[in-house]
């Protein structure tokens, strides 16, 4: 009990990498762009545009308005939005996730999706602005003149999208079991870290 994880993560913070990092640590699988590729299958939509769903979500009056536009059938009589299909198609691959009990899944609001299914471990992770610049730029590739940008744009896209489809905030610590703070130790302590509290953890 206890093999399945949900990483929530700053950009920048190293929250993928120590997803891997765990996921190798325990012999289960991740799933960060492969949850992609599953709602991909699922959904009909393209691994694209799943994959800047989140990011559309910086503005959060305009993503609000993008999720009430429809598509399919001009007349459906429950007619949903592109980003509600996607939520749904995400949420539902995340559950089957859950049902093979084992698994650590990166972002996509898995820890609310999962919140009612026992044995689920939540880990936020995040860092100070300075380290989430230097990693961005070092190992990312980000442009030194924007990235400081790019990292709010992706804060306030993660806030709102997990605000809009869960009606939580996002970082809120009521929704962890374990938050780490990647500027004080490396990415191969904190995946240490969450593997030894996985282990020693209660389960209620």
């Amino acid at each position: 009990m206890g093999n399945l994880i949900t990483i929530s993560r700053e950009y920048g913070s190293g929250g993928r990498m120590i997803g891997r990092l765990v996921a190798d640590k325990l012999n289960i699988p991740l799933y960060d762009k492969e949850l992609i590729e599953l709602a991909s299958e699922k959904s009909g939509l393209s691994p694209e545009i799943i994959e800047k769903a989140e990011l559309r979500a910086k503005n959060s009056l305009s993503y609000t308005f993008a999720s009430a536009m429809t598509f399919g059938e001009a007349f459906a009589a429950e007619p949903v939005s592109v980003d509600e299909k996607l939520f749904v198609a995400q949420s539902e691959v995340i559950r089957q996730i859950a049902n093979t009990g084992e698994g650590v899944i990166v972002g996509r609001c898995a820890d609310y999706i999962l919140e009612d299914v026992s044995g689920v471990t939540n880990v936020f992770i995040y860092a100070e602005m300075d380290d989430k610049i230097k990693r961005c730029v070092e190992m990312y590739g980000e442009d030194p003149s924007k990235v400081k940008k790019l990292i709010t744009d992706y804060g306030k896209a993660r806030v709102n999208y997990y605000s809009f489809h869960t009606g939580k905030k996002w970082g809120n610590y009521d929704n962890y079991n374990l938050a780490i703070n990647t500027s004080y130790i490396s990415d191969e302590e904190a995946a240490n870290l969450i593997v030894e509290y996985v282990k020693r953890r209660l389960y209620k």
